[in-house]
């Protein structure tokens, strides 16, 4: 039962980051819900074999890398899920500063 609630959350955040970026579109809420499977799942499988690979290079930039990382990811999502749409690298890297930010704070009243 976690899981569902953390996705529907997770879901929900997408949502209103999608509303508060313009850069960033999303068809409705079906879209969001595949939208954090399948980022959830790049973040599980993917993102961790990315930041070991690039380890040396991110200790170099002392950590600014990940955000980079971040952003390639959610390009990836929206390459792959038909209703969330990213237009540009730049959009990316707010899109997963402001969703850590609003999955933080619903995580928080949740």
């Amino acid at each position: 039962m976690g899981f569902l609630v953390k996705w529907l959350v997770h879901a929900v955040a997408i949502v209103i980051t999608a509303y508060l970026l313009p850069g960033v579109r999303l068809s409705g809420f079906g879209a969001a819900l595949i939208t954090a499977l399948v980022l959830g799942l790049i973040n599980t499988f993917i993102r961790p074999l990315l930041m070991l690979l690039t380890l040396p290079l991110n200790i170099l930039t002392l950590g600014l890398l990940t955000f980079v990382i971040n952003a390639l990811l959610i390009m990836l999502t929206s390459a792959l899920v038909s209703g969330f749409t990213v237009n540009g690298f730049l959009w990316a890297l707010l899109f997963s500063l402001v969703l850590s930010v609003v999955n933080f704070l619903l995580n928080a009243i949740f």
